[in-house]
């Protein structure tokens, strides 16, 4: 039963190490300390507009639960803690909730929270597969009144899930075919192993508004998968899922993959970010704000007030790093020097990628 499932799932992450056990390689980044910066605190705006709507800072709640009455509350703590430092939030896939609308309550409580947060619905790419994909596209919407529409890419997921999808083909045909219809913004998002710039570039090319690249270094869902396999007693796909646990390409990466098209669409930074600092450099690469999970879940279990002090600090470690950069908003951020080193520089020069100031460097 998905229900069951999304819970189950939900209890992996809060209770087990399901960590990628790489990098996201935002280390190999490293920001210019500016000694004289000619600004003050105060003086620092991160405030940025996302889909026509402002935020307070360049965050979102990203995509975790739903779909399980046990879940309502959780949500409800994530859109509270969102209202209350006005940034916006991802519902977790709503699948289940549209197949039995006894559930759609666990998502709607969001929107009960609050009428104005920037609010992202879900729905699975495998979902645009199905006779009736308008009606899971417009029911995603319409329950939780959305400001734009996530669609998720998740292959490794549900190639070692028991009862997972196994047929891929046709979805970016249907995801052309709904920009031309749907009538709020379409996010694409992965969900833990990152874009390429060949799978950004044919995204772009459809029209979407916004790539998530979600790349390696948070979650990993092969681990997840493989304890919910071990869990149902399936062997053989625990032992593809533990070897594919470390599978996609990490967050830096995937951000200079999808960067390297120097496209005019909204580009969030996901996976494995944990600090204002990751987030400081994923806007010196060039992403517009950054979206975070897994830490904010066993704080949502217990309250709204946990999310609330952990984004806190997030933000005021940020603006603190744009005085040390001498930058007053995302903008000058956005051009501040950076130097890049290690494997991420590496990974830059073996994929032949277009990276803001490594114009220079030649393969």
């Amino acid at each position: 039963m998905i229900s069951d499932r999304k819970l189950f799932h939900t209890i992996i992450c809060r209770d087990y190490d399901v960590s990628y056990r790489k990098s996201t390689y935002l280390d190999d980044v490293e920001l210019i300390h500016f000694a004289l910066p000619e600004l003050d605190l105060e003086d620092v705006n991160i405030s940025i507009n996302l889909f026509g709507k402002p935020l307070s800072a360049p965050i979102l709640i990203s995509a975790m639960t739903g779909g399980h009455e046990e879940t309502k509350k959780l949500n409800e703590n994530l859109a509270r803690a969102a209202s209350e430092l006005n940034i916006g939030m991802y519902v977790g896939s709503q699948r289940a909730a549209i197949e039995n609308p006894k559930l759609e309550d666990t998502f709607r409580i969001v929107r009960e929270v609050s009428s104005e947060i920037l609010v992202i619905a879900n729905i699975g790419g495998t979902q645009l597969l199905t006779e009736n994909y308008k009606y899971y596209v417009e029911k995603a919407i319409s329950m939780i009144n959305a400001d734009a529409l996530s669609i998720h890419l998740n292959p490794l997921q549900e190639l070692v899930q028991p009862g997972g999808d196994t047929k891929f083909r046709g979805i970016l045909k249907i995801l052309s075919n709904i920009v031309d219809w749907v009538n709020v913004p379409i996010v694409v998002k992965e969900t833990g192993c990152g874009i390429s710039k060949e799978v950004a570039e044919k995204l772009v090319n459809v029209g979407i508004h916004a790539i998530d690249v979600a790349g390696s270094g948070g979650t990993s869902w092969a681990a997840v998968e493989f304890y919910n396999a071990k869990q149902k007693g399936n062997e053989s796909k625990a032992i593809i899922a533990k070897a594919l646990w470390d599978w996609g390409i990490p967050t830096a990466m995937s951000l200079c993959e999808v960067l390297s098209l120097g496209s005019k669409i909204t580009i969030i930074s996901s996976g494995g970010i944990r600090t204002g600092l990751h987030i400081a450099k994923s806007i010196a690469l060039g992403a517009d704000l950054a979206g975070i999970a897994r830490p904010l879940l066993p704080l949502a279990f217990s309250g709204y007030k946990e999310v609330v002090n952990y984004l806190n600090n997030i933000i005021n470690e940020l603006k603190t790093i744009l005085v040390l950069v001498g930058c007053r908003d995302l903008k000058e951020l956005k051009s501040t020097p950076i130097v890049i080193k290690g494997e991420l520089l590496n990974w830059i020069i073996q994929r032949n990628l277009k990276v803001r100031g490594l114009d220079r460097i030649k393969a």
